[in-house]
């Protein structure tokens, strides 16, 4: 499901970026209601975004450690000596 303003496409720096500058411009008031509700409903896309790319960073992380795990000792060469 893409998004309206393409927040779906995007990489997580990207996103992180831009949920910073959503809280800047809720933080500094000034905007409608309409405004500010629109803004925080982007940064709530945002951060769900952001959640999904470090799940997904996490899960890596987590395969590659298991796969560490189960390999054989790569220290000792498989010598036994």
């Amino acid at each position: 499901m893409s998004e309206p303003d393409g927040t779906a496409e995007l990489g997580y720096e990207q996103a992180r970026d831009q949920l910073i500058e959503v809280v800047r411009g809720l933080e500094a008031g000034g905007l409608s209601l309409e405004e500010s509700l629109a803004l925080w409903e982007k940064g709530e896309r945002l951060a769900k975004l952001c959640e999904k790319h470090l799940d997904g960073a996490r899960e890596r992380i987590e395969a590659a450690l298991a796969t560490v795990e189960d390999a054989p000792d790569a220290a000792s060469g498989g010598d036994s000596e």
